[in-house]
């Protein structure tokens, strides 16, 4: 379940729409929220004095804007590298949800800008909801769970229940890309559609939760496909499982690969049209 929610405010991008949108939802109502400012290194005590204050009044009006009764939210202030830090405070919260803005670059422009959120997703086994700057965030009417075979798909699916389960102005839209599809078998009828085994399965859970759902099952490129689901049918937030597929030892250590941007999940989250949670813990109970 989602307990403790780690929001990161940097006064930028649209992480504040995010999360005024995301209060709809008794489950982030029940939720602890927590809102961290990082305050950047300074060279001079005149400089981290005037961004600690800057730093101050961004929450304060955080608050403010968002209406939240500051006796029910923790608010932080932090210094250091950004980067670093929203990892160590979602450690030290444990946190199950890290909602950050996002500026979508592009692979290598991910290294050279030091992106934040790219990093954090890198180096983070926490939930994270990525907003990016480019995309339209709207009232959540249609929630897409991009399906396959691995865990770290059954508990996107899990925590979109969850989102859902109370909350009654939605559908769930089960979307199954299979790469074995052939072009000349599309498009599926809604019959083959429910009978795609990940999808029936899934649809099982869904039908016992009450949630109002449709299937959309397809072929062809995975990320690339699951991108042009989220536009046909108009996705206001997406929830992707993205395993963590490094070992321990290598945990520390930045992946060449994903900072490059050549992962599904990485493709998603520079490419989809709508706000993207990408998972990679396993086991929520509902």
């Amino acid at each position: 379940m989602l307990e403790k929610i780690l929001y990161t405010e940097s006064g930028k991008g649209k992480s504040q729409e995010m999360l005024e949108v995301l209060m709809d939802l008794p489950a982030i109502q029940r939720a602890a929220l927590n809102i961290l400012h990082v305050v950047p290194p300074q060279i001079t005590t005149t400089g981290i004095s005037e961004k600690w204050e800057e730093g101050g009044k961004l929450v304060a009006s955080t608050l403010e804007n968002l209406k939240l009764d500051p006796s029910r939210v923790s608010t932080m202030l932090r210094q250091g590298d950004p980067k670093d830090t929203v990892c160590e405070v979602a450690d030290e919260l444990n946190a199950d949800l890290i909602i950050m803005g996002s500026r979508g670059l592009k692979r290598l422009q991910a290294i050279l800008n030091q992106s934040v959120s790219q990093y954090v997703f890198q180096l983070s086994n926490h939930p994270m909801l990525l907003v990016r700057d480019d995309v339209y965030v709207k009232k959540i009417k249609r929630v897409m769970v991009a399906l396959d075979k691995s865990p770290a798909s059954q508990y996107a699916l899990d925590l979109a229940l969850y989102l859902l389960r109370d909350y009654k102005e939605a559908e769930l839209i089960l979307g199954r890309v299979n790469p074995d599809i052939k072009a000349e078998l599309l498009p599926l009828s809604k019959a083959e559609m429910e009978n795609n085994p990940i999808v029936s399965e899934a649809a099982t859970k869904v039908k016992r939760m009450g949630i109002p759902y449709r299937c959309a099952v397809t072929g062809g490129r995975p990320a690339e496909k699951i991108c042009s689901l989220v536009e046909e049918y108009n996705v206001d937030l997406l929830l992707l499982g993205s395993p963590d597929r490094r070992p321990s030892i290598a945990k520390a250590i930045p992946d060449l690969d994903r900072l490059l941007g050549t992962s599904l999940s990485d493709y998603i989250r520079v490419k989809a049209n709508c706000p993207v949670l990408m998972v990679r813990k396993e086991g929520l109970t509902i």
